[in-house]
């Protein structure tokens, strides 16, 4: 019953807006609390911001970073609020992290002109590492328009035992939310998020170090995850305003009609003549 449950919980929380993710993952918790580390671990939540207080630079919030209520910061490697033993990368690793980070910080300002981004990585057991790339850019509100666009990119690089060749894994997941309040159309808001999945080989040398193959990876991923969200949610509701609403007085439309319906008969009358 507790799978049949979850996989209800996890349908109803993808048809829910994701400005209220945290709300709604709250009463469905208390619904079934039973399928509280379930829903926690499976559902992504909007990305928060905090600012590092050595550096003064914004860093963002996952259960990535996370140890106890304590997150690790990637401009300081250190944790907030302070503990002393706080999991943190290699320092082979943590030197990648730093790079990792300055290339995604040049990037989300070319894509994004704005907002914060935290690149994450972790050891693992197997010959490799794993990592997660967030991006969170914040609609300042300006000509009536509210937003939120997170992504999270959590990867997984395998090498191979020549070293010159690995496999990168990659989850990515989108969240986007819109909101409108104009005179001429009132109260608008559009939402919804998407989660894809890709897998590629690539040649590991000074040309294509770990940070360029990642970087193209999520680079072609947002990409393609931006023309879907666009063709989906825009143009489908785009679609569907333009067949619910014209643009034509209602006594318009009735004369088109009947002039189409007397060409028709006019047409049909010729060709029974000929």
């Amino acid at each position: 019953m507790s799978d049949q449950q979850l996989d209800c919980a996890l349908d109803l929380m993808r048809r829910l807006p994701p400005q209220k993710i945290e709300e709604n993952l709250t009463g469905l918790i208390d619904l079934v609390p039973s399928l509280c580390e379930d829903l926690l671990s499976s559902i992504d939540q909007p990305l928060k911001r905090a600012t590092d207080p050595e550096s003064g630079r914004h860093y963002l919030l996952c259960d990535y970073n996370r140890d106890g209520d304590s997150y690790r910061s990637p401009w300081s490697n250190q944790y907030y609020p302070a503990m002393d033993d706080g999991v943190v990368p290699s320092p082979e690793l943590r030197e990648l992290e730093i790079q990792a980070n300055n290339a995604f910080d040049s990037y989300r300002d070319l894509y994004y002109e704005g907002g914060a981004s935290s690149v994450y990585l972790w050891d693992t057991e197997e010959d490799g590492f794993a990592g997660v790339v967030l991006i969170k850019k914040i609609g300042d509100g300006s000509k009536k328009i509210k937003g939120c666009w997170d992504s999270i990119h959590v990867f997984q690089v395998l090498e191979k035992s020549n070293g010159r060749n690995a496999t990168y894994q990659l989850t990515s997941t989108v969240m986007l939310w819109l909101e409108t309040n104009k005179d001429g159309s009132g109260l608008m808001q559009l939402g919804g998020s998407l989660t894809r999945q890709a897998e590629q080989d690539c040649t590991v040398d000074d040309n294509n170090p770990h940070i360029a193959n990642i970087g193209r990876m999520i680079e072609d991923m947002e990409n393609q995850m931006r023309s879907v969200l666009n063709q989906i949610y825009f143009g489908k509701t785009k679609d569907i305003v333009n067949d619910l609403r014209s643009v034509k007085s209602l006594k318009e439309a009735q004369s088109h009609m009947q002039m189409q319906k007397d060409i028709a008969a006019a047409l049909t009358l010729r060709n029974k003549k000929n």
